[in-house]
């Protein structure tokens, strides 16, 4: 198996995603290089990882030979004009979420990029191991026809991501009604660590729902879950024929026999277990749902999922393997947040329309 080289533009936090999974995956990833234009900034990269870093676009443009993509991890409102200065000279890109800041940014993003341009982009919630399961459930039959989702899991349009690929949705209209509720949280772990000192702070809840005709999906998120101890994710999944509640799934095998069932993660290293500590896959019912592609790799979730993206651009920018979340996806969740965010604040119903990004 090939090792795959890319290249980064950015140094920030979430750059580091992309320099931890390669390093623990050697025998799968290369790092030729990191675009940091901050000098100081790069030297602390190359002092802290041992990759080399470059000031300037040009020069890691320059190196295209030497590696297959170029991972764009820079902010929102600089990342379309990386993102269009390399594929104009046919680099292929992963870019991070969203590809732009607003709705003007994204139909001027999908207008101007070469109808040959080689995009994805990074949207890892779809490729978490237990999301991934869900994801797979639903599409299945085993819950029927998939009529109504309901995701507290992730914010904005990583949450409208999973809300449309649980419930089979393209490019369809919506209707958007939406609210925001305060409450008291203690605060819990942050970007920075664990909390020093006992603390009470305001925590933003929003909860939006969208029609897709006939199918219904309610987004209920606030930013503590990511890091609290307190506040968990929930997931439902409810068809014709069953529904799947977390990790709990019940559904009629036939009209007169309900069948009860979980998911199951199998991790290893566990209670003396000495295959090493990974996560393996998601089963249920003596099958696989999902296998970790990055094993034995010892990743969280969210690495899981981006080394899953990073693999599938290898495969993509060679020509050997399809799109898996392209520019017109992206554009299309984040378009959806951006009208929950106005449903939100002016408290009416927002009617999307379809749009036409571009032909795929």
């Amino acid at each position: 198996m090939s090792i795959i080289s890319f290249g980064i533009v950015g140094g920030g936090w979430r750059a580091e995603f992309y320099i931890r999974i390669a390093k623990a995956m050697p025998d799968r990833f290369h790092i030729h290089a990191i675009m940091v234009r901050d000098e100081q900034k790069g030297l602390e990269l190359e002092a802290k990882w041992g990759i080399r870093t470059v000031r300037t676009l040009r020069q890691l443009m320059e190196e295209s030979s030497q590696f297959s993509f170029v991972v764009v991890s820079v902010p929102r409102l600089v990342a379309p004009e990386i993102m269009l200065e390399l594929a104009e000279r046919g680099i292929p890109v992963l870019a991070e979420t969203p590809p732009a800041a607003d709705i003007a940014g994204l139909q001027a993003l999908c207008e101007s990029m070469p109808k040959d341009a080689k995009i994805q982009v990074a949207e890892q919630y779809l490729f978490q191991p237990m999301h991934a399961a869900r994801i797979k459930l639903a599409h299945s039959g085993k819950l029927g026809e998939v009529s109504q989702v309901q995701v507290s899991a992730a914010h904005d349009y990583h949450g409208i991501s999973l809300i449309r690929q649980l419930l089979g949705i393209g490019f369809e209209p919506a209707e958007i009604s939406g609210q925001e509720f305060e409450s008291m949280l203690m605060k819990g772990p942050s970007r920075q660590g664990d909390p020093q000192e006992e603390q009470l702070a305001p925590s933003i809840q929003r909860i939006a729902t969208f029609r897709f005709g006939n199918k219904l999906a309610v987004y209920d998120f606030t930013g503590d879950q990511y890091f609290s101890w307190v506040r968990r994710s929930r997931m439902l999944v409810r068809g014709s024929k069953g529904e799947l509640v977390d990790n709990e799934m019940s559904y009629l095998h036939d009209f007169t026999t309900p069948i009860y069932t979980k998911l199951q993660r199998v991790d290893t290293g566990h209670h003396g277990n000495l295959e090493g500590y990974y996560h393996r896959g998601v089963m249920a019912e003596g099958e696989w749902l999902y296998r970790n592609p990055a094993a034995p790799a010892r990743l969280s979730d969210d690495e899981i999922a981006i080394a899953t993206c990073l693999l599938r651009m290898g495969d993509y920018a060679a020509g050997n393997g399809p799109s898996f979340y392209s520019l017109a996806e992206a554009a299309q969740d984040h378009y959806l947040a951006l009208l929950m965010d106005q449903a939100i604040m002016t408290g009416k119903t927002i009617r999307s329309t379809v749009m036409n990004w571009f032909s795929e």
